[in-house]
């Protein structure tokens, strides 16, 4: 059940961060950041290291909903 739902999260993300993958957001730290962190989930999760890789995914989505709010607060 774990290895399920982060793997969704994981998807989740993947869908979330197409908005930031055009130049403007190339060198955005806290994008880059965010990323670092869906990479460690990743890897903690091949390491079925579950704890740990939903810690990872879940810092990933916070870094991306806090650009995602700031960046687009104004649309809806």
């Amino acid at each position: 059940m774990e290895k399920e739902r982060i793997l969704k999260d994981i998807k989740l993300f993947e869908e979330n961060t197409r908005i930031f993958d055009d130049e403007k957001w190339k060198n955005n730290k806290v994008i880059e950041m965010a990323r670092r962190y869906y990479d460690d989930a990743k890897y903690y999760l091949s390491k079925k290291d579950f704890f740990t890789a939903f810690g990872c995914i879940n810092y990933a989505h916070g870094l991306v909903d806090a650009i995602r709010m700031e960046e687009f607060k104004g649309e809806k």
